[in-house]
């Protein structure tokens, strides 16, 4: 424990000056900061924002043995800062929020970029991209996206409860079963939720699949999964409600569909990286 707590403090001591200035930094943009964590607090789907800044500093952190140091430092870090101080002027004169927090996370990037230098950074870069899972989604981003989505997820709903034999219709995002009318919400689009599922896949994909390209490979397969989860969580709230009672439907399931969603998610995420790691190992055997 001892040992654990002098190396610490002696890496603390020799970087002072990094960290010294991402804390002046966070401190100079204490309002970009604040508006960012009001938002985790006000909306759920962004909650997970309160675990990101802690899991991209442990992600940095568990590759500290493998940086190299004294570093020649990186000039285009210091291009990385200029844009990110442009960013977030221009976005404070625009009040566009999602401008000021990428930003934000530019001119830290670039700043411990300059620092440790190219070939240090490409050790750790993976902790400075989490950083973005904090984010919400831009604003006209998720409002040309959402009805799509509803549209999308209450079809397949419709189709998957047809399949089984529910009697049901649709008008729009409303679908209509014997005795319960179920709307397709915003928040049941499943958009919101696709942030957070984004950050399980690629944090999984960084820390388990071997290679550069599985984990791409995973990150892009979220977004199927994402909506692929978010269906069943309509199909099984359907099905409560037709099958068992309305209440269910409403109070419960309502509930817990959040909980349904992420554990079906990261089901279906172990169960493609194990085909993945699989078919790779396969392939490695038979070319060797």
């Amino acid at each position: 424990m001892n040992l654990t707590y002098q190396a610490t403090s002696d890496h603390i001591k020799t970087h002072r000056q990094i960290y010294l200035l991402v804390g002046l930094i966070a401190v100079l943009n204490l309002g970009i900061l604040w508006d960012l964590v009001a938002d985790w607090i006000r909306d759920d789907n962004y909650s997970h924002g309160f675990l990101v800044i802690p899991i991209a500093a442990w992600l940095f952190w568990r590759k500290r043995d493998t940086l190299v140091f004294p570093a020649e430092s990186s000039k285009l870090g210091l291009l990385v800062v200029l844009a990110g101080s442009v960013g977030i002027i221009f976005g404070v004169a625009a009040s566009e929020y999602f401008t000021t927090r990428f930003s934000l996370v530019l001119m830290v990037t670039g700043v411990s970029l300059y620092y440790l230098g190219l070939e240090n950074f490409r050790k750790v870069w993976f902790s400075f991209v989490f950083l973005l899972f904090m984010i919400p989604i831009p604003a006209i981003i998720y409002f040309s996206a959402t009805l799509p989505m509803q549209l999308m997820a209450s079809k397949v709903t419709v189709v998957l409860l047809e399949t089984v034999g529910v009697p049901v219709s649709r008008s729009g995002n409303i679908i209509y079963l014997p005795d319960f009318v179920l709307e397709v919400a915003e928040a049941c689009s499943g958009l919101r939720s696709l942030v957070t599922l984004l950050a399980l896949g690629a944090i999984y994909g960084n820390l388990y699949l071997p290679g550069r390209v599985l984990p791409i490979i995973l990150f892009v397969a979220t977004v199927p999964i994402a909506i692929v989860t978010n269906v069943f969580r309509i199909f099984v709230t359907a099905i409560g409600a037709y099958a068992i009672s309305k209440e269910l439907a409403e109070d419960f399931l309502h509930e817990i569909s959040g909980m349904i969603v992420f554990v079906s998610a990261l089901i279906l995420m172990l169960i493609l990286g194990s085909i993945m790691k699989w078919i790779r190992k396969l392939s490695l055997s038979s070319s060797s």
